[in-house]
């Protein structure tokens, strides 16, 4: 098993008094991790894709669950957010002081804003588990093999089965399928699904480039909201994130176009069906921006990391690729895969908002700063 970043996290907050609450798309491996941290206990492992499981414990009486659970230390439930009241149910656990620890995992944050967030106001320590890290590949494989495998990670990304299979396509495939949007098709009332894939396929194409809504509405022949709507549903089932602009004025920076990128490159390589090599494509330089930043968010997560994470762009066009800002200090990065290619940050930039540090990123250094 490859050690995961996020485990001491998970073992700081052990505590019988709060439940832990583990989010992240299918297929990233938080059943693994979870059974992994937990070997040596007496868990009862219970999941929530189990129909019988769900029905059980939907409304279940207290004396019901106090006996099912009377003799394990570790109550498991996994993906969580489908079983109905889950929260309630673990919340009345939790007050009962039965001095076990209560474990949730969750495929998508969709129903658990509503099942579990509420409920457990105050009751839990909650995580996120994202694919694979480049620390985490290197820390296992040695740096020396992590980086001659680059090229593999722009094309078919880090999640965890692809990492270690050698039918890396037909893996991506399959995740990048309904699969992966298994939430969002059945939790969530959509009444477009296909509406939900053409609007990945534009923006996958647009990887690296500010977003219009009103642009994308057009293109796909809905209005406005709903284009918001299924960006927000893809945000909380975790295959995109929104990197908004940076302004010293607030109210802008939620008006103005975010710029969208994939948690995962082979998520994102397999809904535009390219997997051709490095050498022959033409989007390299949005390949290796959005590796990145997708690997300084896993970073900056497991870090604990509070400040803001925006991108810069001024009326001129004058771009920064991404920024780190905390208590009004700034690291700004510009991120080139070609590191013979010249960058210099643009003085409109510098003289404003007077970065603490300026980095560039290209293919020989990216490592340095994850």
């Amino acid at each position: 098993m490859i050690a995961r970043d996020i485990s001491k996290n998970i073992l700081e907050d052990w505590d019988d008094k709060k439940a832990i609450v583990l989010l992240g798309p299918r297929q990233v491996g938080k059943t693994t991790l979870i059974q992994k941290l937990v070997e040596d206990k007496k868990v009862l492992f219970l999941n929530g894709d189990n129909p019988q499981t769900r029905l059980a414990f939907a409304n279940a009486n207290f004396a019901f669950l106090i006996n099912t659970v009377a003799d394990y230390d570790v109550i498991v439930i996994d993906e969580a957010q489908r079983i109905q009241n889950i929260g309630i149910t673990v919340k009345m656990l939790i007050d009962a002081k039965l001095n076990k620890q209560f474990i949730l995992t969750g495929s998508s944050s969709l129903d658990l804003g509503n099942e579990i967030n509420e409920p457990l106001t105050g009751r839990k320590w909650e995580h996120q588990l994202f694919p694979l890290s480049w620390n985490e590949i290197k820390n296992h494989y040695t740096f020396a093999n992590a980086y001659e495998r680059l090229d593999e990670f722009l094309i078919y990304g880090m999640y965890p089965e692809v990492i270690t299979e050698t039918k890396k396509q037909k893996i991506v495939l399959h995740l990048a399928g309904s699969y992966l949007y298994k939430d969002i098709l059945e939790l969530v009332n959509i009444k477009k699904p296909d509406l939900l894939m053409k609007l990945l396929n534009a923006l996958a194409l647009q990887l690296g480039s500010e977003v219009s809504y009103n642009e994308l509405s057009k293109i796909l022949g809905v209005d406005r909201m709903t284009v918001v709507n299924y960006i927000d549903l893809l945000e909380k089932s975790f295959v995109i994130f929104r990197l908004h602009p940076y302004s010293s004025n607030q109210r802008n920076e939620i008006t103005s176009k975010p710029k969208i990128y994939f948690h995962d490159n082979g998520i994102r390589n397999a809904i535009i069906g390219q997997f051709n090599p490095i050498q022959n494509r033409q989007d390299i330089g949005a390949l290796f921006e959005n590796f990145f930043i997708s690997e300084k968010i896993k970073k900056l997560s497991y870090d604990g990391f509070y400040g803001k994470t925006h991108y810069w762009r001024n009326t001129q066009q004058a771009e920064i690729d991404f920024l780190e800002i905390v208590e009004n200090e700034i690291s700004a990065y510009e991120i080139k895969y070609n590191s013979n290619k010249k960058v210099n940050f643009t003085k409109s930039f510098t003289e404003k908002y007077q970065p603490k540090n300026k980095f560039v990123i290209n293919k020989d250094n990216f490592w340095e700063h994850l």
